[in-house]
C-alpha cells in the first residue's frame, strides 16, 4: 500500500522561507530609508533655490520684494507654493525681511522644519 501525497509545505520550510526574508529586509530596509531623507533633502534645497530666484526675479523687475509668498504665485512667478518636503506642508515656510528700508516683507526663505540634515546643518539654516 502506498501512502497518499499530501501537496503543500512543511512548517520547517515556512520558516526557512520566512526567515530568509526577513533577513533580506533588514539589509535593505536601512540603505531604503536613508535614501529617502537624502532625496528629501535635495527636494528642499531646490525648493528653496526656485523660490529664492523667483524672489530675485520679482525684485528685478518690480523693484521691491513681495510682501507675502503667496503675491509671488499671484504674479505668476511660481505656479504655485511647494510643499515643504520635511513637513509635508506649505506653509511652515519661514520668511526672512529685506534689509535696510527695501520696500516688501519677503527677502529670503527658510524651512520651517525642525532638525538637522544628514550633515548636521540645521534645516532652518539653508
Amino acid at each position: 500500500m502506498t501512502k497518499p501525497q499530501t501537496i503543500g509545505f512543511t512548517l520547517v520550510e515556512l520558516l526557512v522561507v520566512m526567515a530568509i526574508i526577513a533577513l533580506l529586509l533588514t539589509l535593505a530596509m536601512p540603505r531604503y530609508f536613508n535614501h529617502l531623507e537624502s532625496s528629501r533633502e535635495t527636494i528642499l534645497r531646490q525648493d528653496l533655490a526656485v523660490m529664492r530666484d523667483a524672489i530675485d526675479k520679482f525684485h528685478g523687475d518690480r523693484g521691491r520684494y513681495p510682501d507675502s509668498l503667496d503675491e509671488l504665485v499671484n504674479a505668476r512667478y511660481l505656479r504655485s507654493l511647494p510643499v515643504d518636503p520635511l513637513t509635508e506642508r506649505a506653509d511652515t515656510w519661514q520668511t526672512l525681511t529685506p534689509p535696510g528700508d527695501e520696500p516688501g516683507t519677503v527677502y529670503d526663505i527658510k524651512s520651517g522644519a525642525p532638525g538637522a540634515a544628514r550633515d548636521g546643518t540645521p534645516y532652518a539654516s539653508w
